[in-house]
């Protein structure tokens, strides 16, 4: 039996790119499930718009990476026959390959239990190039495995989306990628990496501030002879369907910078001064947020910004032993 196609998605506050997404993801899936979390920014509306949409609350008051992998996994379950999961996030999508060069079909018979790893290709911010990023795996043959937890951290902040352990038999995907359109906005992508080291700060306190700092900016270290030009067929085919790739919507603020307040509000901001995030106003963030905006002023002393002006400034070139060492060093004896 050819399996039902499902993809899932999870949302919160996503109406920059829901639109194109749901557009692009309704050519090729059966259903697409969209796990809510509370939306306030008319995303809800959008996915109601798309007749293949089936939309659930995710109700978690906090960022919860396993529970919404199990809230999104166990929805597509409901649904009869063999399945093959595919898990995208709402600033992805597949490269026009999808359709044309006739490995779908290869995926579709692969055995029940299979991970599905395809290539990411990054879209630069000047909408002409791309960087290739690594393969992961977005998809999976379902076989009703359901040991989510298995070797992940409760608080992880990233982790596999789909419910596999180490020796979980994969195919590699080769003709299509998954198209990424985080550093099409590079200011919403830098936001959302600000919320991101927070939560690393809180969820995992014995990670280092130089670790944060060298996951988090690895966007850094990509080099001009890394960038490759977006194949024009990707564009074109797309375009054709009435799908413009390229678009970027923008806004003032974000809803990571309010989570950011929140976190500072409970924590204080000493607790997330070794994390580079302070190269904005939180203050005047947080006055166009029309919040009150005592207590958000940098708290950073001159070791942390000299250590961070230090990590800033070797990012791109941590390759080199005795820049390792240093990292070394800080995290050792500095206890950075």
């Amino acid at each position: 039996m050819t399996p039902t196609i499902i993809c899932l998605t999870p949302v919160r506050n996503e109406a920059w790119v829901l639109d194109r997404f749901l557009k692009a993801t309704s050519l090729w899936a059966d259903y697409i499930i969209i796990a809510d979390q509370m939306s306030t920014d008319g995303s809800r509306e959008i996915a109601l718009n798309y007749p293949k949409v089936r939309l659930i609350d995710n109700n978690s008051l906090e960022f919860n990476e396993l529970g919404r992998k199990r809230l999104l996994i166990d929805e597509a379950r409901k649904i009869c026959g063999p399945k093959l999961l595919i898990t995208l996030d709402a600033d992805e999508m597949f490269s026009s390959e999808i359709f044309t060069s006739g490995e779908w079909d290869e995926i579709l018979k692969l055995t029940p239990g299979t991970a599905i790893n395809f290539q990411w290709s990054n879209f630069s911010p000047d909408g002409k190039t791309m960087w290739k990023g690594y393969y992961f795996p977005w998809g999976y043959m379902d076989d009703g495995f359901d040991n989510y937890d298995q070797g992940i951290s409760l608080n992880a902040i990233h982790c596999a989306r789909v419910p596999i352990l180490n020796d979980t038999p994969s195919y590699d995907v080769k003709t299509c990628s998954v198209i990424h359109f985080q550093y099409t906005s590079w200011r919403r992508m830098l936001h959302k990496h600000y919320y991101y080291q927070c939560l690393e700060v809180i969820n995992n306190p014995m990670k280092s501030a130089v670790d944060i700092y060298r996951q988090y900016h690895h966007m850094d270290i990509i080099t001009n002879d890394q960038l490759l030009p977006i194949p024009a067929e990707w564009i074109n085919w797309y375009k054709y369907r009435g799908i413009d790739i390229l678009e970027v919507k923008e806004t003032k603020v974000y809803w990571y910078d309010k989570e950011v307040l929140a976190l500072f509000d409970k924590y204080g901001v000493r607790r997330f001064r070794k994390v580079y995030i302070w190269n904005v106003s939180w203050t005047e963030i947080a006055n166009k947020m029309s919040n009150n905006t005592d207590g958000y002023e940098d708290p950073r002393n001159i070791k942390d910004k000299l250590i961070q002006r230090w990590l800033q400034y070797t990012q791109n070139k941590i390759d080199r032993r005795r820049y390792r060492r240093v990292d070394r060093f800080l995290k050792k004896i500095i206890k950075y």
